[in-house]
């Protein structure tokens, strides 16, 4: 995902989310990866909502984003991973 076409005022708060198997470990490794980018997170920016059947995961990080660029490479980490799904 490209954050190219975004009307955003940096800086600001932004939520990033990411979907995968319900298995374990896979909010941290969100949250690793999304913190290699914008260092330690506050306090609550980490929320999880499993699906409906269990099988499934979304990780919602909301950070406060510096940049387009800062976005744009948490997006391209997110998507190359292989246990990532989705990411929005």
């Amino acid at each position: 995902m490209s954050m190219t076409d975004t009307h955003l005022e940096f800086p600001c708060t932004f939520p990033i989310k990411a979907m995968g198997l319900s298995d374990t470990g896979f909010d941290l490794l969100v949250v690793e990866i999304v913190t290699r980018h914008t260092g330690p997170l506050s306090e609550g920016a980490v929320t999880l909502r499993p699906s409906s059947n269990g099988k499934y995961v979304s990780v919602t990080v909301t950070i406060r984003a510096e940049s387009k660029q800062q976005l744009d490479a948490i997006y391209t980490e997110l998507t190359a991973h292989e246990r990532v799904l989705m990411a929005l």
